[in-house]
């Protein structure tokens, strides 16, 4: 039987996500593929990012808007 596991290698060693059922020992084929280049831009806060029931609101974004420094002399109006 055939199963298909993901992992990452890394440092030489692999690390897979899960553990095969019913598979003490056995011949692997190892494929690697080809980096994700849609990686996402970096940010400081997107929506979803924090894991765990309460998720990130539309209000968190709006608190974290930078509505300009008083103290630099600047107009931001």
């Amino acid at each position: 039987m055939l199963q298909s596991i993901e992992g990452v290698y890394k440092n030489g060693n692999i690390q897979l996500s899960e553990l095969p059922s019913d598979v003490s020992e056995s011949r692997v084929i190892v494929t690697f593929l080809e980096p994700d280049k849609s990686q996402i831009k970096k940010q400081i806060m997107r929506f979803g990012m924090f894991f765990g029931h309460q998720q990130s609101t539309e209000k968190d974004f709006q608190i974290t808007e930078f509505h300009g420094d008083t103290e630099d002399g600047l107009n931001w109006s």
